[in-house]
């Protein structure tokens, strides 16, 4: 094996047995993966090898990664969904029903990696409109994340989408069927993502992107789609870390009596006071205690 056999590449699709990587030229190869322990996903640097002549390519090793977005897995484990994002945009439409508690454990998410995050309700040509909507976006709003009324049907607001992406490696995550490949088939030129339409039946989203895809964008950066989900929580330790996901929580905790104050039961507690005083939100503060209990019950798990 020669230094010319060996490259650093950037995986750009992922599918289950082998993966696109882009080279150093930009342009774009097949590429299995090496044993069963490396487990490489969208935006992972990678080192490959040539195998014959260049017509194969091997992945035998991961570079350190910057972040990662993550979930536990069926098994309590840490599933990796994708690696060295530097913006999370959290979508949600109606339909389906948004469920804006997912929203929140995305955004927790992009807090743990260190990341910006911002809001994008998209459909909003089908007037689906009510005031609860416009109250929890503006929510979003004062806590400080960009929050964005979308329609890729009728290109609204998607200068301002696009803008918000420019230069950036950015990961596009929501339910199924909120339409977050029609958004990116809109920012990237049509770039062939499939799309589909909610079911009538059950009204959730039907799975349209199986695989993770990163996609270039015409005013620089790169954007991943990824699969729709109908649920999500980031992979957390312990549940003490969940209030770093919630900015509101996290500022105002500090004024607790307590140092080591959850914000649940505790007395004299600072964020149940501002809660009561509409201050912060009773959704969110509800988010953030189901994402606690959730927490506390997979490390609860682990460790039996």
């Amino acid at each position: 094996m020669t230094e010319a056999d060996t490259l650093n590449a950037l995986v750009v699709t992922t599918y289950r047995n082998r993966m696109e990587v882009r080279l150093p030229d930009a342009s774009e190869v097949s590429a299995r993966v090496k044993g069963r322990r490396l487990r490489p996903v969208c935006g992972d640097e990678v080192v490959i090898e040539s195998l014959q002549n260049g017509r194969d390519w091997l992945i035998t090793a991961i570079s350190p990664r910057r972040n990662q977005l993550t979930r536990p897995n069926t098994r309590g484990e840490t599933e990796i969904l994708a690696a060295n994002v530097t913006l999370l945009v959290a979508v949600a439409a109606d339909p389906p029903k948004p469920d804006w508690f997912i929203v929140d454990r995305y955004l927790c998410a992009a807090a743990f990696m260190g990341i910006d995050a911002a809001v994008t309700y998209n459909k909003v040509d089908l007037a689906n409109h009510s005031d609860e909507l416009n109250s929890v976006l503006e929510e979003y709003r004062r806590i400080g994340y960009s929050a964005l009324e979308t329609s890729a049907k009728t290109g609204l607001n998607l200068d301002q989408l696009a803008a918000l992406l420019s230069g950036e490696t950015a990961i596009v995550v929501g339910q199924s069927g909120v339409g977050k490949s029609s958004l990116i088939n809109y920012l990237v030129g049509n770039a062939g993502q499939r799309v589909a339409a909610v079911s009538a039946g059950s009204g959730e989203g039907k799975h349209t992107t199986v695989n993770s895809a990163m996609l270039s964008l015409p005013g620089g950066g790169a954007v991943i789609d990824s699969p729709g989900v109908r649920d999500y929580a980031p992979a957390i330790d312990t549940p003490d870390q969940v209030v770093s996901g919630f900015k509101e929580i996290a500022r105002l905790g500090q004024d607790c009596k307590f140092s080591n104050c959850r914000h649940l039961r505790e007395p004299q507690c600072a964020v149940k006071a501002a809660v009561e005083a509409e201050e912060i939100s009773a959704r969110r503060y509800e988010s953030y205690k189901r994402l606690y209990r959730l927490t506390d019950e997979l490390a609860q798990s682990r460790h039996r």
